[in-house]
């Protein structure tokens, strides 16, 4: 009886002792087979059609989507130098419209581009972005604007504007935001009070609305989000190039 219980225990150790060994390989198998990592990651903003071609990243197999995305620019700066909206393919965009007639939402809008650009000042991959509707602004208008904003050497912030009459229509195709004349006074402008967010690639990743509590918190947050796809976007591309 006694050898009886002596074997039912060894082989009762012989068992626990596999399973200990052998559980965590077939977890290990079962995840990189049918697992998969999820993030949370922003939505991909404006219009997409499927390309019909199969992409592989990390050994998986993806239908290939071709997103809305926005044109550079030629643009003015408000010491007259001419820049190029959107040529940085290693780093993300925050865009608003302004005008400089306006002292109430455009006024605004800078006011907070300029706490939040301070904020991403040591991100050398987020760049900022205000650019006025008015293709009659001179530099010498922007900068007379701009007084109030100090430190804008050492911020990535582009105040600038769009020297010909193309800029309407770029701005609704592109950025998918209102500008236009305004039809009850021709020497105003509507502009929408929306921030954009941008991504590496030029694609639309968010809108904020300047003129609802808590958007500029949610933006910030939304940045440092965008900030950690492109990062892991950056490594698994650097990994991929490798295989």
């Amino acid at each position: 009886m006694s050898k009886s219980k002596n074997t039912r225990k060894n082989n009762s150790r012989i068992f626990i002792l596999a399973l200990i060994l052998l559980v965590p390989g077939f977890l290990y198998i079962a995840l990189n087979r049918f697992g998969a990592n999820e993030y949370v990651s922003l939505p991909v903003f404006g219009d997409k059609v499927l390309s019909g071609k199969i992409n592989r990243k990390m050994g998986r197999e993806f239908p290939d989507t071709i997103f809305h995305t926005i044109d550079t620019i030629g643009l003015s700066n408000y010491k007259g130098e001419h820049i190029t909206f959107l040529d940085d393919d290693t780093a993300m965009s925050v865009v608003h419209l302004f005008y400089t007639q306006d002292q109430s939402f455009s006024r605004l809008m800078l006011n907070s581009f300029e706490k939040l650009s301070n904020r991403f000042q040591h991100t050398p991959t987020v760049r900022f972005y205000s650019i006025s509707v008015d293709a009659s602004d001179s530099a010498e208008v922007l900068t007379d604007f701009i007084k109030p904003y100090s430190g804008l050497e050492n911020l990535k912030w582009q105040i600038a504007s769009k020297p010909d009459t193309l800029s309407f229509k770029y701005f609704t195709d592109n950025l998918l935001i209102d500008a236009m004349i305004d039809p009850l006074d021709s020497t105003k402008f509507i502009v929408g009070n929306q921030i954009v967010l941008i991504d590496s690639k030029r694609r639309i990743r968010g809108y904020y609305d300047i003129g609802l509590k808590g958007e500029m918190d949610r933006l910030e947050d939304e940045i440092r989000l965008q900030l950690i796809e492109e990062i892991r976007n950056n490594k698994i591309h650097k990994v991929e190039k490798q295989l």
